[in-house]
């Protein structure tokens, strides 16, 4: 059996394996991280040979730590790191170049729609219907999408959403609420079969899947980093969020919001949870905290774009793809029969 685990903002960890009666035998770690002593690596081979085949990712990581030298010096990796590629190994998880990745460019559509689209894609990639899919999505009219556990009145200004002229809609993933407006934001989903991340927690799935748009920003000449569970960020300021979702048809949902030229200002006044955020870091603009890729880049949002899907492309590979007319068909079902209902909507009142 054979594993492989990038660690987000580290190195790569690579586990070959069998499993003989019920246990791990013929381990043999390897990857482009550091290692101090270099005896440290047989040590770690050692502790993994033996274990069962059912131990969980904290046992795993546990028995690399106690059998690692006082002295060890571990450097782009970790004993976590460790045993997530050996539970990825077991689990025969899928790489990102496992895949014909298809690309997927608007076209810009009411909000209600984007969540069912997001529903739809997600289900055809779960049932093989359609290949892998990256989506960058565009904004017809602004809205606030709140996480799917998110309540409306604690989160929601109803009245200054009226007066901008908001939508508000629900998405399947939970996680916090997001502020639309076209031209502002940098909106992506990626649809992946489950098995691209087997063995992994939802907190390294959350880093591992966005990856790759953290070299595309260090490529603009931003810092960016991922600061778990979900945050995109930098030393300016908070950049985007991330949300996800695994669905029962066998795909992982992952989603990412980005401020291209946020009106942070704006943003307070509609949401409430973002005043409280405001008021209890103590700065007086929201501006100050959410930091738009537009101030720090200088460069026009399709430029932006451009490099991100350029940079997918050269990691993982892509092809130009659409949705299809039966996608939109199961998409508008979807907006007619869940989420333009009131029972969808105000699930969390």
């Amino acid at each position: 059996m054979h594993g492989e685990f990038k660690v987000p903002g580290g190195k790569l960890v690579v586990v070959d394996l069998d499993v003989v009666d019920g246990a791990l035998a013929n381990v043999r770690v390897a990857g482009d991280f550091f290692l101090e002593p270099d005896s440290a690596l047989d040590d770690i081979n050692a502790a993994l040979t033996g274990l069962s085949a059912d131990a969980d990712a904290q046992a795993i990581a546990t028995a690399v730590r106690r059998a690692l030298p006082t002295d060890a010096l571990l450097l782009g990796f970790s004993p976590e790191a460790v045993a997530t590629t050996v539970r990825r190994a077991l689990q025969k998880a899928t790489g990102w170049r496992d895949y014909d990745w298809q690309l997927i460019q608007g076209p810009a559509v009411d909000p209600v729609v984007q969540m069912a689209l997001d529903e739809v894609l997600a289900t055809e990639v779960g049932a093989g219907r359609r290949k892998p899919t990256l989506r960058i999505w565009e904004w017809e009219k602004p809205a606030v999408v709140l996480g799917s556990f998110q309540s409306v009145k604690n989160e929601v200004d109803l009245e200054n959403a009226k007066k901008y002229g908001m939508d508000i809609v629900r998405r399947i993933s939970g996680g916090g609420a997001m502020f639309m407006e076209a031209g502002t934001v940098i909106t992506y989903s990626i649809y992946a079969p489950i098995d691209l991340v087997q063995g992994m927690s939802f907190a390294d799935s959350y880093a591992f899947l966005d990856e790759w748009v953290i070299v595309a920003l260090k490529s603009l000449g931003i810092e960016a980093s991922y600061v778990p569970l979900n945050d995109i960020t930098s030393p300016t300021g908070k950049i985007g969020g991330a949300a996800q979702k695994r669905l029962g048809s066998g795909a992982v949902l992952h989603h990412v919001t980005m401020s291209y030229d946020m009106d942070g200002d704006r943003m307070v006044q509609v949401l409430r949870i973002g005043r409280e955020k405001i008021s209890d870091k103590g700065v007086v603009s929201a501006n100050k905290r959410v930091d738009p890729l537009r101030s720090q880049t200088g460069m026009p949002r399709a430029e932006i774009i451009e490099r991100m899907v350029d940079t997918f492309r050269g990691l993982y590979g892509l092809t130009p793809s659409e949705i299809t007319r039966d996608e939109f068909e199961q998409a508008h079902r979807l907006v007619a029969d869940k989420f333009s209902t009131e029972e969808w909507l105000y699930r969390v009142p």
